[in-house]
This record gives structure tokens, C-alpha cells and sequence, in this order.
């Protein structure tokens, strides 16, 4: 019930001169951190807890339809004021990591809500206690409690994996330690300080570096994170090796067959699908990253790429600084032209303090979209410097804005799609961005650098995903076997670093600690799959919307509506897609294929 959001990786930054920035109005959630409604709140959240248990602890098997539904709405509605409060008490802390106020409200509204939430745990255990056939007689006596059927679906998918009542308690309320070295990381990387001509700069600001146009700086920024990280890689080690041995502890205690399949139930997604989505990537390396790279040396006049140029920008490619207003015409145009309702979705982003878009010191890394609770609305974080990728990190994150307030007519139970989906509209929105810009490109010089840059974002969202996953895969195996040294990460690291990347690229002296900053690490293990998942979908999506747009739209609409209350194969049946089948796979990675043959076209002409 923490409700905390998970940072997009491929979030980017840029450049100055923006014009007025966007801040959040959190006055939507709570007026002040010391607001009378926030007690309110916190006193009505533990005595709701308490008579909850009072009234349904061991009688869950004696209720009928009628008395089940109801104690679904009172679960909802405790869901949703525990989840007020911790988006509050969440979202004024990414504002400022940094703030040991902010850092101390937070961390006592986690245990405050995690004693009061507590009595609560036997709901989940004595509910998967119940024969199928009880459920299923209930769901099918009430209309209004069967659409809630998804939901019980995929906390019943946990039953084989249950521990005894005791253990679940003690496991829930030890849940805020982990919570602990989460901050732990969050505060680390938010302090790093990183010195390039003098001038002392953030991680982020550190980081925009590395797409800028001035080769020294490139690597001046790339030496430098390299530096940090390893001054301060043992805190990292020790924050990754607790984590996953956190992990492996729990999973050895459930029973789950491996350290992804935790990931997989949340996502409801078969591992087999995400087993053939990894495959069908590692296969295409060679067609995908290793020839756009090298294609990409050639441009930039090197017989060898460095780490620091992987994200270069082209040397046809300006130093234009996209301000703010022009940024948001451009998605606004975009979305709009897709279907006019998304006017009207996206505007309110803009104009009442749903964004926070500066870089600020203390502020978190990264962008997100979290989605808060389904009677307030999204709020969308980002750290926009003004690089044009920036305006598609733009379009990606008001993609999900749109896609959660589509979804919340569904409810707390059944808003929130899982992570496999979760990606879909912020991709779909980046691709009609894209497909907007590339139509208004004045000349072929224009239009090379927007395919470049796609592709560029493509195999960031997909082979460096894909291969963040492998790394992520061999550390959880790794750290079974024993405590893991930096050296050891780093290994583990670099073994997936050169097969993603292709032979064209050398590694420089401290690539090797590149693995440390990367929060889905600590936050989330395995999320990072999602992205590949989510691109490959949208991928297919656009082709199909390509082929057939008549009607496409209401579809479209109705997916992002869906909410959590579908599984993938009956939100891709209305388009004629299947994503347990191989090809669905390698019909998403032809697309972006189809984007270097075009490139490579250009260079013949």
C-alpha cells in the first residue's frame, strides 16, 4: 500500500533558456504537511483497519454476495486513503531527496500506515484459504462483485506461494526495512556530487553530458561518473547484495521456482512469453544494435565507439534547445491529432500543477508518472533541460498520465495495469510524437536525425533492457551462491555490456561500475523487462493502427479504459494480436529494423 511510483530508465535530460517550468500543486492530495485532513485521515485509515478485521477476520467463507461486495468497497476505500497519503508523503520527498524533513515525514507516514494496514494481512491469506468453487459462485451471483473477478484472479495466483498468517504479518510489517535501503540508494545518488570544469553538477546534469556534441565533454562527463561510482561503488554493493539476498530469503521461504517469478505474477505474464520476448531480442542484437552502431561510427567519423558516444548526437544534429511551450505543442499536437479526446485528457497536465519538470537540487533523477489514487489524478515528474529527446520523454510520460486517468473509472482494485502493460500508451504516445515530427521534417537531413534518434530510444527501450535483465537475472543467481564483491557486479555487469552493444564499441577503465545508478535495480527487480515488453506490443499495435486506422481509436480507448481488469491476450484480441506467439515478437523488432534500413538507405543515396 505504499504506492510508489517506479522511474522510467530511459528518461533524459538536456539544455537552458526553457521558459516557465511547471511545478506540482500537491494541494490536491493535502494542503500542507501538518493539514488537519491529513490527520483526519491517518485517524479514520487505523480505525477502518481495526473494524475491518473486527468484522471479517475468520468469516470470509460464512459471507454472502451481497455482504463480499461490501467488504470489497470498504477494502477499496481503505486502498485508496492509505494510498493518498503515501503519494502525498511520496511525492513531496522525490521534490526534495535531499530534505531530512521530507525524508523523516515520509519514513514515519510508511510505518504509521504499515502498523495500521497490519490487521488487514489476513484478508489476502484467508481469502486464498477459499475453494475456487465458493469464489466462483460469489462472482457469478453478483454482477457488480464478478468484474472484480480479475483482481482475486491475481492475488489467488500467490495462494501456492502463501506462507502461515504469522509469517505473513511478521513479513508485512518488516516491510518498511526494505523500504529503508531503498531510501538509502535514493538519498545516495541524489547526494553525488560530480566535478567537470570546476563546476560541481548533479548526477542528472552529469549525465545530460553525455549527449552532448563536444566529444571531450562526453568523455570528461563519462570518466567522471565512472570516478563517483567507484568512490562510492562499496554503499552500492551493499545496498544491491541486501536487497537480493531480501529476495532470495523471501522466494526460498514462498517456494518460488525462481527469483523472476515473484515478477511475473505481479505482471501477470507467463514466464514462457517473457522467455520468448528475451530470446527474440538476444537474436536480434546482431540486426538491431550492432548494425545501427556501427553504422552510427561511421557518421561520426570513428573506427572504434567509446561508451561516451553511444548517445552522441549525430554530427548533422543541432544544439537547439526546445523551450517549454514548444515542447508541450508538440506532444499536444501529436496526441490531438491522434484523436481529439486526448485534448481534453492532457490539457489539465499543463495547467493545474500536474507536472514538475525542472532539475532542481535534491530533486530525484529520472521522470515518472504516478498515478496517486483514482479519486485525485497522475502527476508527472521529470527533469526537462531542453534536449529534443527530452520532448519524447515528454510524450512517454504524459502517455501514462493519459492511460491513468483513463483507467481509474476502474477503481483502486482494478486501475493499475501490470508493469507488462503499464508501458503501452507512454510508447504509443512516443511513436505518434515521433511519427508527427518525422511528418514535418523540412529536409532529408532533418529526417535522418529523427529516425536515428528513434532508433536510438528504441534499442535503449529494448536490447539495453533486455540485457539489463540478463544482468539482473545473473546477479539474483550469483548472490545464491554467496556475498557478492563490486568486482564480482562489475563482471557481471560488463558480461552483458559488449553482447547487447556490438563489437564496434570499446570499454573504458570504470564502465564497469555503470551498474550502480540504475534505481529499477533496487526499486523493482526485474521491471526492466516491461519496457521491451511494452515497446514490442506498441510496435505491433502501430502497425495494426497502419493497416486498419478505421476504428482503431475506440479500441485504442477502450484497452487504455481496461484498466488492470484484463489479462494481455484479451487486450490485443480486438487487434488481431497474440503475444504468446513468437512472431508477435520479431513483428515488433521488424519495425525498428525497418527504421535502420532506412537509414542505411539514405547513406546510399
Amino acid at each position: 500500500m505504499t504506492m510508489r511510483p517506479v522511474f522510467d530508465a530511459n528518461a533524459s535530460a538536456g539544455g537552458r533558456d526553457l521558459g516557465a517550468l511547471p511545478e506540482w500543486d500537491l494541494t490536491d492530495l493535502y494542503p500542507a504537511p501538518d493539514a488537519p485532513e491529513l490527520k483526519r485521515d491517518l485517524d479514520w485509515l487505523e480505525e477502518a483497519c481495526r473494524s475491518f478485521a473486527a468484522d471479517y477476520e475468520g468469516k470470509l467463507g460464512t459471507l454472502d454476495a451481497a455482504g463480499f461486495l461490501e467488504a470489497v468497497h470498504r477494502h477499496e476505500k481503505i486502498e485508496a486513503i492509505a494510498g493518498r497519503i503515501m503519494s502525498y508523503a511520496g511525492l513531496r520527498y522525490y521534490q526534495h531527496t535531499t530534505d531530512s524533513e521530507r525524508a523523516k515525514f515520509l519514513s514515519d507516514h510508511q510505518e504509521k500506515i504499515t502498523l495500521y494496514t497490519t490487521p488487514l494481512v489476513f484478508f489476502t491469506l484467508e481469502l486464498n484459504r477459499l475453494d475456487d468453487g465458493v469464489l466462483d459462485a460469489l462472482f457469478a451471483a453478483d454482477g457488480e462483485l464478478g468484474r472484480y473477478k480479475p483482481a482475486f484472479d491475481r492475488i489467488r495466483a500467490m495462494k501456492p506461494y502463501q506462507l502461515s498468517d504469522e509469517m505473513e504479518k511478521f513479513l508485512h510489517d518488516m516491510g518498511v526495512v526494505g523500504d529503508a535501503w531503498e531510501r538509502l540508494f535514493d538519498e545516495t545518488i541524489a547526494g553525488l556530487e560530480f566535478e567537470i570544469d570546476g563546476e560541481a553538477l548533479s548526477i542528472e546534469a552529469t549525465l545530460n553530458l553525455l549527449t552532448e556534441q563536444d566529444r571531450a565533454k562526453r568523455e570528461a562527463a563519462t570518466r567522471e561518473l565512472a570516478r563517483v561510482f567507484g568512490a562510492n561503488i562499496r554503499t552500492f554493493a551493499r545496498v544491491h547484495n541486501t536487497q537480493a539476498k531480501e529476495k532470495e530469503i523471501l522466494d526460498r521461504w514462498r517456494g518460488m521456482p525462481t527469483a523472476q517469478t515473484g515478477r511475473h505474477l505481479s505482471n501477470d505474464v507467463e514466464p514462457e512469453v517473457v522467455e520468448a520476448l528475451r530470446n527474440a531480442v538476444v537474436r536480434a542484437y546482431p540486426r538491431l544494435s550492432h548494425r545501427y552502431y556501427a553504422l552510427k561510427a561511421k557518421w561520426l567519423g570513428l573506427e572504434r565507439m567509446q561508451v561516451w558516444d553511444r548517445n552522441a548526437p549525430l554530427p548533422m544534429e543541432s544544439d537547439r534547445i526546445v523551450g517549454w511551450d514548444e515542447a508541450r505543442d508538440t506532444v499536444m499536437r501529436a496526441y490531438t491529432g491522434f484523436d481529439p479526446r486526448m485534448e481534453d485528457i492532457a490539457t489539465p497536465f499543463f495547467e493545474k500543477g500536474w507536472i514538475d519538470a525542472a532539475v532542481k537540487p535534491g530533486k530525484a533523477p529520472g521522470a515518472f508518472a504516478h498515478p496517486t489514487v483514482t479519486d485525485v489524478h497522475p502527476y508527472i515528474m521529470l527533469n526537462y533541460l531542453g534536449k529534443p529527446r527530452d520532448v519524447m520523454t515528454l510524450a512517454h510520460e504524459l502517455g501514462h498520465g493519459v492511460h491513468q486517468v483513463l483507467a481509474a473509472g476502474q477503481g483502486e482494485m482494478l486501475s493499475s495495469t501490470p508493469l507488462t502493460l503499464a508501458e503501452t500508451a507512454s510508447v504509443f504516445g512516443e511513436m505518434l510524437t515521433f511519427q508527427k515530427m518525422l511528418e514535418n521534417a523540412k529536409d532529408d537531413a532533418e529526417r535522418k536525425v529523427l529516425l536515428a534518434g528513434k532508433v536510438e530510444d528504441m534499442i535503449n527501450t529494448v536490447v539495453r533492457q533486455i540485457a539489463f535483465y540478463d544482468f539482473e537475472c545473473k546477479l539474483h543467481e550469483a548472490r545464491r551462491a554467496g556475498e557478492l564483491t563490486p568486482d564480482d557486479i562489475n563482471a557481471l555487469w560488463m558480461s552483458v555490456q559488449a553482447e547487447s552493444l556490438g563489437p564496434v564499441f570499446d570499454f573504458v577503465e570504470g564502465y564497469e561500475t555503470f551498474w550502480a545508478y540504475i534505481p529499477h535495480f533496487v526499486h523493482s527487480p526485474f521491471y526492466v523487462y516491461a519496457y521491451a515488453f511494452g515497446d514490442g506490443l506498441v510496435n505491433a499495435l502501430y502497425a495494426a493502427y497502419q493497416e486498419q486506422p478505421e476504428g482503431f481509436q475506440d479500441k485504442y480507448f477502450d484497452l487504455l479504459k481496461a484498466g488492470g481488469s484484463k489479462h494481455h491476450s484479451d487486450l490485443l484480441a480486438p487487434f488481431g494480436l497474440d503475444a504468446s506467439d513468437p512472431a508477435f515478437w520479431d513483428k515488433g523488432l521488424s519495425m525498428i529494423e525497418g527504421f535502420i534500413d532506412q537509414l542505411e538507405a539514405m547513406e546510399d543515396q
